[in-house]
C-alpha cells in the first residue's frame, strides 16, 4: 500500500541536507536491564500494531507528482542494537542520534539503541539501561514514536502502559490578545558563541531540573513559565554578545492528536509561533508576563491552519513534477531565512505513559527528546516531565555554539526559570 507524502513530510524531504541530520533524539533511562530477544519481539510487534511506523518511500519516475509511503508488513533491517558498557557508550550512543539519519529507503526509519549504563558517571538517577531512539523527522515526530515505545513496553512487560488523562486547561480566546506584537518583523537570532569546530551538525546537553511551582489556579501553565524562560534567557545571551534588540519570535509545536492507541503515527504537529516585543521581556514584573504570554499561547494554539501555513500547504499541491517543486521550495527558505523564528521551544509536557517495561526492568525514570537545531535557528530547546522533574535538552548547531556556550545558556535558562517562580 503507497500513501501520498502529507505536507510537512514533503517539506522535510525537500530541504533534507546529508551535512545537518533533521533527527529527532529520544531518550529513556530505565532502572533494570532488558533482555535483548524479548526486547527485539516487543518492539517489532509495536511497529506492527502501528503500521505507519513500518514504511519507506516508495520508488518513482522524476517527473512524479508526489512523493509516496510504501506500508511494509515488517521491518526492511534489524532496528534494534545494543552497545555494551563503556564509560563512553552513552555519549557515543548520543552523538549517533544526532549525526546518523536512519534512511527513508528502508522500513522502519527509526532506531532504537540500547545502552547498558554499568560504569558510567554523572547519569542521573544511576540508572541501569538506556534507550536512544532516532528517528528520521521527515517520517515521524517524537510523539508518534513515544507512542510505539509505550506499545513495546506494554508487550514487553505486561504491565498497563495506557496514558493518562490530559489536564483540563482554561478555554482559550478565539484570537490574539490586543498588543500581540507583529509576526512580521525580522526576529533576533541566536547570537553566535565560540564554535569548538567548523563541522556541521549539532551538539547536544541534558540535564534535569525541578518542575517550576506555579500558585494553584494560576491563569499560566508550566508551558507558559518554559516559554518565558527561554525568551529572557535569549534576551539574556543577546545583550552579553552584543547583539542589537529585536523582537524574539519562538516557534512552537502543537499537537492535538489522541495518547491512546488510535493515535495518528506520522508528523501530526502543527507550528505556531509566539511574539516578544523587546521591551516586555526587561521587565522585572514576572507575574505580568506569565499572564500576558499565558493568553498568548492560548490564543495562538486555539487558531485552526494547516500544519506549516496555507504558504505551505499551495507550495506542495501536485500540479507540477514534485522535483521542481522541491527546488523552488528550497529557494524559498533559502530567501526566508532572515524572518525564520528565533528559536524552537518543543515541551512535550508530562509523559502520559508510565512506561513501565515490568520485572526488574521497571519504569522509566527520565525521558529526554531533542529537536534539530539546523540553522538559521540554530538553538532549539525542548522538554518534557517524569515524576515531578523536568528533562530539559538543549540542541544547537555547531557553527554557531560550542560546549561551554550550551553549559552557559543551560545555566542561563535554569536561572530564568526560577524567576519565574511565585514569589521571587
Amino acid at each position: 500500500m503507497t500513501i501520498p507524502f502529507p505536507v510537512v513530510d514533503e517539506i522535510a524531504r525537500h530541504c533534507h541536507q546529508s551535512a545537518e541530520p533533521e533527527t529527532v533524539h529520544i531518550e529513556i533511562h530505565l532502572p533494570g536491564p532488558l533482555d535483548p530477544p524479548r526486547l527485539r519481539k516487543a518492539f517489532t510487534e509495536a511497529l506492527q500494531r502501528h503500521p505507519r511506523a513500518l514504511m519507506r518511500e516508495a520508488a518513482g519516475p522524476w517527473y512524479r507528482r508526489r512523493y509516496g509511503w510504501e506500508l511494509t508488513a515488517e521491518p526492511d533491517v534489524e532496528p534494534v542494537r545494543f552497545s555494551g558498557p563503556g564509560g563512553d557508550a552513552l555519549r557515543a550512543a548520543r552523538r549517533r542520534a544526532l549525526e546518523r539519519t536512519p534512511p527513508l529507503t528502508a522500513s522502519p526509519p527509526i532506531r532504537l539503541e540500547v545502552v547498558d549504563l554499568a560504569g558510567e558517571t554523572g547519569v542521573p538517577g544511576d540508572p541501569a539501561t538506556a534507550l536512544i531512539l532516532t528517528v528520521n523527522h521527515t517520517a515521524l515526530d517524537g510523539p508518534a514514536c513515544l507512542r510505539v515505545l509505550a506499545t513495546a513496553a506494554e508487550l514487553y512487560g505486561g504491565r498497563d502502559n495506557s496514558p493518562t488523562a490530559p489536564p483540563t486547561r482554561p478555554q482559550p480566546p478565539e484570537r490574539p490578545a490586543p498588543g500581540t506584537p507583529s509576526g512580521w518583523s525580522r526576529p533576533a537570532r541566536v547570537a553566535p558563541g565560540t564554535p569548538a569546530t567548523a563541522d556541521l551538525g549539532n551538539e547536544l546537553i541534558v540535564t534535569e531540573l525541578p518542575l517550576p511551582h506555579r500558585p494553584e489556579g494560576a491563569a499560566y501553565t508550566v508551558n507558559d513559565q518554559l516559554m518565558v524562560a527561554t525568551a529572557r534567557t535569549l534576551t539574556h545571551w543577546n545583550r552579553e554578545h552584543g547583539a542589537a534588540r529585536r523582537p524574539l519570535r519562538i516557534t512552537m509545536p502543537v499537537d492535538d492528536r489522541p495518547r491512546d492507541a488510535t493515535m495518528p503515527i506520522g508528523n501530526g504537529t502543527r507550528l505556531v509561533e509566539v511574539p516578544f516585543a523587546p521591551a516586555e521581556l526587561d521587565t522585572d514584573d514576572i507575574p505580568a508576563l506569565l499572564r500576558r504570554t499565558a493568553v498568548r499561547t492560548r490564543a495562538l494554539k486555539a487558531l485552526r491552519r494547516p500544519q506549516l501555513g496555507r504558504g505551505a500547504t499551495l507550495l506542495t499541491a501536485p500540479v507540477v513534477p514534485v522535483v521542481w517543486r522541491g527546488a523552488a521550495t528550497r529557494g524559498l527558505r533559502r530567501a526566508a531565512a532572515p524572518w525564520t523564528s528565533t528559536t524552537l521551544l518543543s515541551n512535550i509536557g508530562r509523559i502520559p505513559y508510565p512506561l513501565d517495561f515490568g520485572g526488574e526492568t521497571g519504569r522509566a525514570r527520565a525521558v529526554w527528546f531533542s529537536a534539530p537545531a539546523r540553522l538559521p535557528r540554530g538553538l532549539t530547546v525542548t522538554t518534557a516531565s517524569t515524576a515531578g522533574r523536568l528533562h530539559l535538552s538543549l540542541r544547537w548547531s555547531r557553527t554557531l555554539l560550542g560546549p561551554d556556550d550550551g553549559a552557559r545558556l543551560l545555566d542561563l535558562f535554569a536561572h530564568h526559570l526560577h524567576t519565574t517562580e511565585a514569589g521571587t
